[in-house]
């Protein structure tokens, strides 16, 4: 069954001009199929170089969003539309305009997982593998750093010449892998490295010995001597490690480390979305214009 779909993608992609970029979080299966595969500053690169007219986004709805602002004149589809991240939408425009009044030299420093409209009033965005390049190379004293308060902190740990003002949004998923879990997986495994995505709680993040994005976490594995490793971040990326480094062994914590909304992508979904045109990213005109100037400052300064 599962051959007989992708092999109905593959023509449909053929036929339909069209691409799949798919997030490290998606299932195995989804990541197989994908044409490009990786975290959101590797697919937002991606997404300002595809010549395809259709560009399928295996991933949530600010992921798709990005893709529609950087590509207005093509086609976008999200194989479900309602897959999407609770902390895209953990700030508020009111909050914004309000510091912006406290600060005279404020710049908003929004996390490319947030909404359009949050990105709309921000002044660039940044991502978890340039967010500390992005904020040091700022003119600005004053940061408003939204929407992650996580990765906030991680960023105001390490660039101490900046007032980084945090928000209050978290994601969910990186906020359930807590201390006492990895402590736990630390006695199990005493000779691994713990890898630790910046989006988990400041107390997880002192029991690293890398902090880093979804691709800084698969590269530090892939080049260190080390042959284990404990990961803490959401399990997709677990493919991607296993793929690049057969010899090597990884282990999760014990809570959930699963994003329910990334498990909604699946292959029969989007070769609906191939047959209907259905999932389509339909944005304001003037939303993405606004948008689009903070995720082009962002692919800018994040080289």
């Amino acid at each position: 069954m599962g051959d007989t779909v992708i092999s109905k993608i593959e023509k449909l992609k053929k036929e339909k001009n069209a691409v799949i970029l798919a997030h490290y979080y998606v299932d195995d299966e989804i990541q197989r199929i994908a044409d490009y595969v990786g975290d959101s500053f590797y697919l937002a690169k991606v997404a300002t170089k595809i010549k395809e007219d259709v560009i399928v986004f295996c991933g949530v709805s600010f992921m798709g969003e990005s893709a529609k602002i950087l590509n207005p004149n093509k086609k976008v589809l999200m194989p479900d539309e309602s897959a999407d991240c609770p902390m895209a939408h953990m700030a508020s425009v009111e909050k914004i305009e309000q510091m912006k009044k406290e600060y005279d030299d404020l710049a908003v420093v929004c996390y490319v997982n947030s909404s359009a409209k949050l990105k709309s009033h921000s002044d660039v965005c940044v991502t978890s593998s340039n967010a500390l390049k992005i904020v040091e190379s700022l003119p600005n004293k004053n940061i408003f750093f939204i929407p992650d308060e996580n990765l906030g902190r991680y960023v105001s740990e390490k660039v101490k010449d900046k007032n980084i003002i945090l928000n209050d949004g978290y994601c969910p998923i990186h906020k359930k892998m807590d201390k006492e879990s990895l402590l736990k997986a630390k006695e199990l495994h005493e000779n691994a490295e713990v890898l630790v995505h910046p989006e988990c709680t400041e107390d997880v993040l002192k029991l690293a010995d890398y902090i880093g994005s979804t691709a800084g976490i698969i590269d530090y594995a892939t080049n260190s001597s080390c042959n284990e490793f404990i990961v803490v971040t959401e399990t997709g990326v677990l493919y991607e490690l296993k793929e690049k480094n057969k010899d090597k062994k990884f282990y999760t914590i014990s809570c959930e480390q699963i994003c329910p909304d990334m498990k909604k992508i699946t292959l029969d979904k989007i070769l609906n979305c191939l047959e209907n045109g259905s999932g389509e990213v339909v944005l304001d005109e003037n939303l993405m214009k606004e948008a689009y100037l903070p995720l082009e400052k962002m692919l800018e300064l994040g080289k």
